[in-house]
C-alpha cells in the first residue's frame, strides 16, 4: 500500500471551497469511475472517494483542502506520478482568480487530448472484449 497526503491553504471560503469539492466528487465519479460520498458540515466538508486499487478523503474548510489517499498495489507503483499531477494540477487552481471556472476548462482540455488520441471522450463506456455494437450503432 502506498499512501498520499497533500495539504494546501486557501483564501476560497468555504462556500466557494465547497463549489470546487462538488464539482471535483461528480467528475471523479463519472470520469474516474470512483464511488464518492459527500459529507457537509459547518466547519468543514469531507469527501469520501473509493474505487478498485484507491480509496481516501478529501477534507475541505474555510482555508484548507487535505487530500489523504491509500494506492493498491498496482496505483502504488505510480504512486510519485500521481501525487505530483494532484499537486500540480491543485497548485494550478489554486493560483486562478476563479478556481471552479479554471477546473472546467482543464477538464475540456483534458477532454479535447483524450478524445484526440482515443476517438471518444474520457470515460465514455468501454464495451468489453468481444462484445459487438447494437446493429445500427456505431462505435
Amino acid at each position: 500500500m502506498a499512501d498520499i497526503r497533500i495539504v494546501r491553504e486557501h483564501a476560497l471560503g468555504h462556500a466557494q471551497a465547497r463549489r470546487l469539492a462538488l464539482r471535483w466528487s461528480e467528475v471523479a465519479q463519472t470520469k474516474l469511475q470512483m464511488q464518492c460520498s459527500y459529507v457537509q458540515a459547518e466547519t468543514g466538508d469531507v469527501v469520501r472517494f473509493r474505487r478498485a486499487g484507491a480509496s481516501g478523503e478529501l477534507r475541505v474548510n474555510e482555508g484548507r483542502f487535505e487530500l489523504v489517499a491509500r494506492l493498491g498495489l498496482l496505483l502504488g507503483v505510480f504512486r510519485h506520478r500521481i501525487e505530483s499531477e494532484i499537486e500540480r494540477n491543485l497548485d494550478q487552481l489554486l493560483a486562478s482568480p476563479d478556481p471552479l471556472q479554471a477546473f472546467e476548462q482543464g477538464l475540456a482540455r483534458h477532454e479535447a487530448r483524450h478524445a484526440n488520441r482515443h476517438g471518444k471522450p474520457h470515460g465514455e463506456p468501454v464495451r468489453p472484449p468481444g462484445k459487438l455494437p447494437a446493429p445500427g450503432k456505431a462505435d
